[in-house]
Order: C-alpha cells, then sequence, then structure tokens
C-alpha cells in the first residue's frame, strides 16, 4: 500500500505541517507572509523573510515574557499583602525555583548558578513554548526546524567560551585548549599538549551540535508518529474500511495517547537542553 488513497498522501501531509513555510495555514485559510529582497553580502544572499517558524518563534517569545510579567506581578501582590503566591503564580514560582536551583545552581555553582539562572531559565521556557505550540490545531513548533535548535545551540556556545574566558582568564582558557597532562614535562609535555588541542576543539564543538540535534530529531519524529496516526484514518476513510474496522476510534484512541506523551516528550526535551546547557557551562567553569 502506497500510504495514498483518492489523492490524499500521509506523506504530504506530515511535510506539510512540520516544514517551513512562508505562508499560514489555518485549515485552509491561507495568511501569506511578506516577501522581502535577500540582504546580499558579498556572493551570498540572506533571505530575512519571515516564516511560519519564525511567527511562531515570535508567538512563543510573546507568551513567554506574557507568563513572566503575571508571574511577577502575581508574586508581588502576595508578598505586599504577607501570603504565599497562589494559583498560577504560585506555580509558576515553583517551577522558576525548580529550574533555578535544581538546574543552575546545582550544575553551575551557588554564586555562578544564580548570575547564569535567568539564562538558563530562557532556553527552559522559550523551548517549552515552542514545543507545546506544534502541539496545538493549526500550529508549527520552532523547535522542529534546525536552523532555531542551532541557533540555540549557537547561543550556548557562544555563552560556554565567552563565560568560561571570563572566569578563567585568558592563561586558564587555553588551558582548555592545551590542556595540561600530569606527570609529563619538557618535549613530551608540549607535544602531548598541541596534539591534544584538536580533540579538545572538536569536544567543545561536538556538544551544542548534539544539543540542537537531540531538540530537532525528538520534536520532528513525534509529529511524525502523530500525524502518521491521523493518516491512517483518513487513508481507512478513502478505502470505505473506517467504519467496519473501527478503525477511526482505535486510532483515535492510539493517538489521545500518543498526545500525552507527546507532552510529557516536550516538557523532558525542555528540561534536558535546559539541563545539558547548564552542566556544559558549569564544567567550563570550573578549571578542574
Amino acid at each position: 500500500m502506497s500510504g495514498e488513497s483518492e489523492g490524499f498522501s500521509i506523506a504530504e501531509m506530515m511535510f506539510h505541517h512540520t516544514a517551513d513555510a512562508h505562508e499560514l495555514d489555518f485549515g485552509g485559510y491561507i495568511i501569506h507572509l511578506p516577501r522581502w529582497e535577500p540582504v546580499h553580502i558579498g556572493s551570498m544572499a540572506i533571505d530575512l523573510s519571515p516564516t511560519r517558524h519564525v511567527v511562531f518563534l515570535v508567538l512563543a517569545a510573546i507568551i513567554v515574557v506574557a507568563l513572566m510579567w503575571t508571574t511577577a506581578n502575581g508574586v508581588e501582590k502576595a508578598r505586599k499583602a504577607g501570603v504565599p503566591p497562589k494559583g498560577f503564580a504560585g506555580m509558576m514560582e515553583m517551577v522558576v525555583l525548580y529550574v533555578r536551583n535544581e538546574i543552575a545552581i546545582a550544575n553551575i555553582g551557588e554564586e555562578e548558578g544564580r548570575r547564569w539562572a535567568p539564562f538558563i531559565m530562557t532556553l527552559f521556557f522559550l523551548i517549552l513554548v515552542s514545543n507545546f505550540l506544534g502541539l496545538i490545531p493549526f500550529g508549527s513548533s520552532p523547535t522542529g526546524n534546525l536552523a532555531m535548535t542551532g541557533a540555540l545551540a549557537f547561543i550556548v556556545l557562544l555563552a560556554i567560551e565567552i563565560g568560561g574566558m571570563f572566569k578563567l582568564g585568558f592563561k586558564g582558557y587555553m588551558g582548555t585548549i592545551f590542556p595540561h597532562v600530569e606527570g609529563l614535562h619538557g618535549f613530551g609535555a608540549v607535544a602531548m599538549s598541541i596534539g591534544m588541542a584538536p580533540i579538545e576543539v572538536l569536544s567543545k564543538l561536538v556538544k551544542p551540535f548534539a544539543l540542537a540535534v537531540r531538540l530537532f530529531g525528538n520534536m520532528v519524529a513525534g509529529h511524525f508518529v502523530l500525524l502518521s496516526l491521523f493518516g491512517i484514518v483518513f487513508m481507512f476513510s478513502g478505502l470505505g474500511l473506517i467504519g467496519s474496522g473501527g478503525i477511526a476510534l482505535i486510532t483515535g484512541a492510539v493517538v489521545v495517547g500518543i498526545m500525552f506523551l507527546e507532552l510529557i516528550v516536550a516538557l523532558l526535551q525542555a528540561y534536558v537542553f535546559a539541563l545539558l546547557s547548564a552542566v556544559f557551562i558549569g564544567m567550563m567553569q570550573h578549571e578542574h
């Protein structure tokens, strides 16, 4: 069976939902996004026109700002009243404190962790909201775009290396590239230090690469599974088997279960990205 029935293609549906585009599709109502002239840098042309993933990324950022602003107001009102925050503000405060204490401070250190906590929390909430946007009807997940996850990973790379240079100093930072091997002296120590340098540089690049690919792969794979199950309903409907076999009821139940699993995956991937970012920053902040 090719997966197509009466003009319907499961593969086309999956790629239409997950791929980026210069339009927003709300169930047949199409909004075409503006197209701008490419910016030319030498022989390279860069298209800065907004796309679907860019729109939902901006939306995710606005939602995060609104959530934090609402939470801050709720916590401030509770403090003025001399009572602990309740409801939404209390729940968000609990999440913020967990990210600060159990992710940032636990992996970076008390003093450094408090300074890096806002950055780690920004990563966590932005990725979390972006993941959730891909699970709503007609939504799209910016984290299903390798350019998005790659940009986040590149920012983390800059934070790791620049933060490490400020903390360790130039000499200490260069020691992370040209390590000194205990027990070696003279020419042997120099040769080993130079020989290890390419491996150390590669390890610095592998960390953000793993962050980008892990987040991108998990989000895209989850959408493919969900859309494949949805596509089974349409495929069997076109073959006239949906009523006799009860495939719609069975597939619907499976999709609901997978959707709950995707909610957990969306939360887990935001947690893992923030956790590994904190671990990598903490590793660079301490010379040993």
